[in-house]
């Protein structure tokens, strides 16, 4: 174990993160009775040019108006290219209640930017003398995916970052159209049988490995085909396996999806416990390792059986 240890993640519940235009304000209240444990409010991508200040005026009202219960709320401003994220962070600051938990910063391609709205966040928090808001990234450009590590230690502000797989694509120059999940043409052949892999693997691994080593969230983004729940349970189950604690729902459908692949089963658990249980039975022998279930265990799998443990106690307490 490194002489600085790895510091914890947030411990809240992210397994879900439900996404609605800001110009569909008829679509909040039931965001917010969802079993999602973010929403996420978008002025970017889902809103037109034209709708921006309105979409900016609905979410405002909709901050303070509307029951959110204890979901994590967060909106998406737009891209700090264009001329509307500034307005979007001043007015979401200055008008908006203290409900506001948390904004999403889209495209972010270096620490750098991260900074500059951090700069103007801290600013209007002291003039105006509200509670401090978190940070979510999103990790959808070739910039992003290069300064990953640096993006991950930019602000203490920072509590999550996701993969968007669309832009990211488009900025790599892959040839899809597809978000997220399999792609028809990225297979290998053997025997004459084609076997298809996960392309977005690399850019995951890489985005846990940074989030873990300056204690954020890595979450997986959105998968495109929402008539595809099989497809869907099989992206949010490799991203779980690498180490992503949720996903991204653009679809109602599949808020129930998520929380289902990113909510240990009560088998995992019970698992987990044992393994903890046998392991503490093995240290006060003297053991440093014991066998459960035919297979080795050591303190390694006690780390691992902890992480799960965990995960479920934060989930239960949500």
């Amino acid at each position: 174990m490194s002489f600085r240890p790895q510091p914890a993640t947030p411990a809240r519940p992210n397994r879900c993160q439900l996404f609605g235009p800001g110009s569909r304000p008829e679509l909040f209240a039931k965001m917010a009775a969802s079993a999602a444990d973010v929403v996420n409010l978008d002025l970017e991508d889902s809103v037109a040019p034209a709708d921006k200040a309105q979409a900016r005026t609905n979410i405002i009202r909709a901050i303070s108006e509307v029951d959110w219960g204890r979901k994590t709320l967060s909106v998406r401003i737009n891209g700090l290219d264009t001329p509307f994220w500034y307005r979007d962070v001043v007015d979401l600051l200055e008008q908006a209640g203290d409900r506001l938990d948390q904004i999403m910063i889209p495209k972010v391609g270096c620490a750098a930017d991260v900074y500059a709205v951090d700069a103007l966040v801290s600013s209007i928090e002291a003039a105006m003398g509200r509670r401090p808001i978190s940070f979510e990234v999103i990790i959808e450009s070739a910039a992003g995916i290069s300064h990953v590590e640096e993006i991950a230690a930019s602000s203490p502000r920072l509590q999550a970052m996701s993969l968007g797989a669309a832009d990211f694509a488009a900025s790599m120059g892959m040839q899809t159209t597809g978000i997220g999940g399999t792609q028809e043409n990225y297979y290998m052949v053997r025997d004459g049988v084609r076997h298809w892999s996960d392309p977005w693997h690399w850019a995951q691994a890489a985005i846990v490995a940074a989030c873990r080593t300056h204690g954020v969230l890595p979450v997986d983004g959105p998968f495109g085909d929402f008539s595809d729940d099989e497809g869907f349970r099989a992206q949010a189950r490799r991203s779980a396996t690498l180490g992503m604690v949720g996903k991204w729902a653009i679809h109602p459908k599949q808020v129930a999806l998520a929380n289902e692949v990113f909510t240990p089963s009560d088998a995992a658990i019970n698992e987990a416990r044992e393994i903890l249980t046998a392991m503490e039975m093995a240290k006060a022998a003297g053991q440093g390792a014991t066998v459960y279930k035919g297979r080795l265990v050591d303190i390694a799998s006690m780390r691992q059986a902890e992480v799960i443990v965990r995960q479920a106690e934060i989930i239960s307490g949500c």
